[in-house]
Formats: C-alpha cells, sequence, structure tokens
C-alpha cells in the first residue's frame, strides 16, 4: 500500500493552529506518509511536527465554510487546526484518521526513521540477558542460563534465554510450562544479594477444577527455598477471582501440594477496569469549570489514585517478604504479563539501588517488560480519547511509571534520573519513531526484524547529550532499601502527566533551572574548600618540618 493513496490532500495553506500555552499561528499544513506537519508563514518555522501514531482520536466542526478539526493526542494533548473550505478539512480528516490508524506495524514511522545523530552505542545489545546474568551469578551457583525457549516453541511470550535454578533440567521445564498459562513457567525476577532470596514470576497453573497438578512445578519452586524456609506466593488476583478461574481451567497452587508455601491475594484492577480508569482521569483534568468539590469527586470517581495504592501496596508487600521475612517469593496473576511485572519491577526499585540509577532502570524496563513478554502493541494502542474500545487496551505501563513517580517524590536524592526521564518512556511507550516498544514480545520482535530494521531508544537515550535532561541533580546514590509510603496523603496526582498540557509549568521550570545552578554554585565552591584544605595541610606539614630540630 502507498500513503499516497491515504493522503486526499497532501497541503492546505492559511491553516489556524491553536495549542495549549502557545498563541494561535497561521500556516501551512503538510501531511506525509507519518507525520502532520504545520510551517508558519512568519518566518518558515516548523511549528508543529506530529506523529500520526500519536494521535489517539478527531473530532471535526464546521462553521459555514470554516471546518475545524480538534485532534486528540495519546500525550493527552488537544490540538485544534482551523481549515478554511470544507472539502479540504473533510479530506485532511479523513486522511488523518486513515493514517493513525494503520493496521500493519512495519508501516510505522520506526520502519522508515534515519537517526540523525550518530549512533554511539546499538541499544538494541545493551542489555542481554547473558550480562544481566553476570550481574549476580558472582554471588550464587544455584541459578542458569535455560535456552529452551530458544525458538520460542516452549513459550510464544518469553525471551529466548531465561534464568532458572540449577537443579531443574530443561525436560522439566516443558513440563512445567504446559502447567502454567502460556507456557509461562517460573522465572527468576530478582535476585537479593543481601541474603540470597529471589523472587521469581509466572502465569497461574493450570489446576483446573480437578485440582491438577505437576511434580516438576512444585519441584522448580521448591529449589528456591532454603531448608527449614517457607516462601510466599503473591496472587494480585482477589480469591473470588482466582476461584473463578478453576473453572476456565486456570486457579492457584493448592496448599497440600505446596506446604512450604503461603498463598497471598492482593487485588490489582486489570484491562477495561484501568482504561475506564484513565478516560475518566483524563476527562476531568481538561474540565476547567469544576469547583473544588467537584474536581475532587471526579479525581476520586476516576479510581486512578486507589489502583496507585493498591500496586505500591502489593510491591512492598513483595520488597517485604523478601527484605524483612527474608523469604523468596513467586508472583502471578492470570497470564503474568500485567500487575506481575508491575509489583516485580517496583518491588526491584525499593530494594535495589542499581534500578534507581539511568541505566538500571533500562535494564529493568528491557527485562520486567519487554522480554517479560507484556504486549505493548495491544495494551499502548489507544490512549485516553479513543471512541472504540477494544479489549486488550489499558495504561498498564503508565500505571507503573506513575508508581515509580510518587517513590521518586518521596525519595527526591536516591534516583538517578528525574521526572522528564518517566515521562519521556510514556510518551514513546505510546507513539515513538524508534522500535523499543514496538509488538507484543520477543517472539513478534524477532520476525518483524526489529534490531535489523529499526533504531532502539536506548541508541538515543544514552547519548551524554540527551542524558544530561533526564539526569537529577539531586542524586546521591543510596545503596539502601527505600519504603515507600502508601497513605493516601502520600499519594499525589501526577500533574507532570495529567495537567501539563492544562497548567502552565513555566515557574516550575525557571524554579528547576535556579536549583540546578545553585547545585552547580555549591559542587564548585566545595572543590576550591577541597583545594584551600589541601594547602593549608601541605602549609602545616612544612611549618612541622622547620620546627622540628
Amino acid at each position: 500500500m502507498e500513503f499516497a493513496e491515504l493522503i486526499k490532500t497532501p497541503r492546505v495553506d492559511n491553516v489556524v493552529l491553536h495549542r495549549p500555552f502557545y498563541p494561535a499561528v497561521e500556516g501551512t499544513l503538510c501531511l506525509t506518509g507519518h507525520h502532520l506537519i504545520l510551517s508558519s508563514r512568519q518566518d518558515n518555522t516548523e511549528e508543529l511536527w506530529l506523529l500520526h501514531s500519536n494521535i489517539d482520536a478527531i473530532d471535526k466542526r464546521f462553521v459555514g465554510s470554516l471546518g475545524t478539526i480538534i485532534i486528540k493526542c495519546k500525550d493527552f494533548r488537544i490540538i485544534q487546526l482551523d481549515i478554511p473550505g470544507m472539502e479540504e478539512c473533510l479530506n485532511i480528516a479523513s486522511s488523518i484518521e486513515a493514517l493513525s490508524t494503520l493496521d500493519s506495524i512495519t508501516l510505522m514511522y520506526p520502519f522508515f526513521y534515519r537517526p540523525m545523530f550518530e549512533v554511539i552505542e546499538d541499544g538494541w545489545h545493551s542489555f542481554l540477558p547473558e550480562q544481566e546474568f553476570e550481574l549476580y551469578s558472582s554471588a550464587t551457583s544455584e541459578w542458569r542460563l535455560s535456552y529452551v525457549n530458544k525458538e520460542f516453541a516452549v513459550c510464544p511470550s518469553y525471551p529466548p534465554i531465561v534464568t532458572v535454578p540449577k537443579s531443574i533440567d530443561d525436560e522439566a521445564l516443558r513440563k512445567v510450562a504446559a502447567f502454567r498459562h502460556g507456557g509461562r513457567f517460573p522465572v527468576l525476577s530478582y535476585y537479593h544479594r543481601k541474603n540470597g532470596m529471589v523472587i521469581m514470576r509466572s502465569g497461574q497453573p493450570l489446576t483446573g477444577t480437578n485440582g491438577r497438578r505437576c511434580k516438576e512445578d512444585e519441584k522448580l519452586i521448591n529449589a528456591t527455598l532454603r531448608a527449614g524456609k517457607r516462601g510466599y506466593i503473591i496472587d494480585t488476583r482477589s480469591l473470588n477471582v482466582a476461584q473463578q478461574a478453576r473453572a476456565k481451567g486456570g486457579g492457584f497452587e493448592q496448599e497440600a501440594h505446596y506446604p512450604q508455601w503461603r498463598r497471598i491475594h492482593k487485588s490489582i484492577e486489570r484491562y477495561h477496569i484501568l482504561q475506564e480508569s484513565l478516560i475518566k482521569l483524563v476527562e476531568a483534568c481538561n474540565d476547567q469549570t469544576h469547583n473544588m468539590d467537584r474536581w475532587l469527586s471526579k479525581l476520586e470517581a476516576s479510581n486512578w489514585l486507589t489502583h496507585i495504592k493498591e500496586i505500591l501496596t502489593a510491591a512492598c508487600l513483595a520488597a517485604q517478604c523478601v527484605d524483612r521475612e527474608g523469604a523468596s517469593i513467586l508472583i502471578h496473576g492470570t497470564e503474568g504479563t500485567d500487575s506481575t511485572l508491575q509489583v516485580t519491577s517496583l518491588a526491584q526499585i525499593i530494594l535495589e539501588p542499581r534500578s534507581r540509577t539511568i541505566r538500571g532502570f533500562e535494564a529493568l524496563i528491557e527485562r520486567e517488560w519487554l522480554q517479560a513478554g507484556h504486549p505493548f502493541q495491544q495494551r499502548c494502542a489507544q490512549s485516553a480519547y479513543c471512541n472504540t474500545k477494544q479489549k486488550w487496551e489499558a495504561p498498564v505501563f503508565l500505571l507503573f511509571l506513575d508508581c515509580v513517580w510518587q517513590i521518586l517524590r518521596q525519595f527526591p536524592c536516591s534516583f538517578e534520573f528525574n521526572e522528564n526521564f518517566l515521562i519521556m518512556l510514556f510518551e514513546h511507550a505510546y507513539a515513538s519513531q524508534f522500535g523499543t516498544f514496538l509488538g507484543n514480545n520477543e517472539s513478534e520482535r524477532c520476525k518483524l526484524k526489529l534490531q535489523q530494521k529499526t533504531m532502539s531508544l536506548w541508541s538515543w537515550v544514552n547519548q551524554p547529550g540527551e542524558l544530561s535532561k533526564f539526569t537529577n541533580p539531586l542524586f546521591e546514590a543510596n545503596n539502601l532499601v527505600i519504603w515507600p509510603s502508601v497513605a493516601p496523603q502520600s499519594l499525589p496526582l501526577w500533574e507532570g502527566i495529567f495537567l501539563r498540557w492544562n497548567r502552565s509549568s513555566k515557574y516550575l521550570d525557571e524554579a528547576y533551572e535556579e536549583m540546578v545552578n545553585i547545585i552547580e554554585y555549591n559542587k564548585e565552591l566545595q572543590a576550591k574548600v577541597n583545594i584551600l584544605r589541601r594547602q593549608l595541610a601541605e602549609l602545616e606539614t612544612e611549618d612541622g618540618m622547620q620546627e622540628s630540630p
């Protein structure tokens, strides 16, 4: 298919652009295969350069021959274009709708994008499983890399290489995979160096109504226990939902078959409930007519902060089991691709200082989201404005980023990255020139040949010039476990995401710049103090030598 077939009117003059915080601009609107571009007539500058894949929905209005298109973006921006001529307006609108809903992944911009920067590091090879395994293989010999899923035959949503207990062979893993939802057998998610305890993740066991069991499964998860120790299974469904799953062939671990494991249910919502929550929240944030009571009531009705609290509570419980109870844990819900990953990754941010660094956090996203099979293509296909409700959309990753922001806000000196880093990841998960978040799992990415045909987001982010934008000037390495508060008054709305197009951040930006300047000046003064101290010490040494006979 040629993009030209979808572009009925490629260019329109005298279009007026309205967008947040900027005066209206008149210029020429151009449509390309992947972008909507508006250039100002005054100085030929590009006022707007918008990826079609960032468009969530459009509305059309007409007053006489003047047409207005309202573009609602996946990053929650709302842009208005006033287009002279009804036919031009209708043509532009239908072209935008067609170009923003392309079915084929290979027609998306990452396959056409050519970087304008020098690629110093190939991000596709920055966080390989073998490299991650080396980080803790020096501390333990109880785990091994398994290549049982090399052709994605055992589990289509797992990567080709996974970390499993050394005492379990690949044949046993195949049997366990047949007993777990989607073939997602328990694999290592995190090794806690302090006490050797681990976090594992998997899909639900397929016990069904007959109470089916799998000896190899029991052996696998028991292999992680120390003598005389108990483990915890954190199920991210309510007990009621887990029991209902048995009727559909799923279920949970029976205590009779897993006597050394205590099961805890921590219910985390999924799918359409989360999507509806996001829609309500963004709608409330965009309505500027609320009085205080109505705003607070709409914020509460969205339940967004309740979901944040539920996820953080489960993550704190997981971290507590590992660090304070000295117990290993297995985490799963139904598939093990959504709430499971929220909990495993947040628990690591609480427990592991490396996860709070920029590269450590990138490695966490690679390991616990991309390689672990979170279906980004399905979950991020639509955002808060789209009218066609499909089954698979859900802001699972955005909720995770919001939880990270909540912890960052409570521990502002413990993270090497800043809020802009999290916002950038949100934007690229929904619409990007990079191939990192395309596809639903490693198997799909392999078939699409993303490594050969697209650029990795990390290749761009990890350039020194870009990293400086995402670095937290307050960062001081903190090797301790950090325990966030989940009290309701500790969990505010993330204004940097949800109110950034409604309220100017000018004064906050100025305050941030001033803070950076003060920190830099402080470093300069500290360096001068250190030089003077050395000079003083040298003078005192010389005096001492002169005084001695």
